[in-house]
């Protein structure tokens, strides 16, 4: 599961733009729908202010996709 530090977060959108199943949703803050996330870590990687993270130790994306 992918989640947001929000005090790192700019709000750039640029995760929002790569994810392939519209997990990600930006509002007033941006926020993580994990019913739909697959954990596939694109998010992670291009985020340049490294606002993202996978929760279970392994960086974002690990041995998927």
């Amino acid at each position: 599961m992918i989640v947001v530090d929000k005090q790192s977060c700019d709000q750039c959108a640029t995760c929002v733009a790569v994810c392939p199943v519209d997990a990600i949703l930006l509002d007033e803050r941006l926020t993580i729908d994990s019913g739909k996330c697959i954990g596939c870590g694109r998010c992670a990687r291009v985020c340049p202010f490294g606002a993202l993270s996978e929760v279970c130790g392994q960086p974002a994306g690990a041995g998927k996709e």
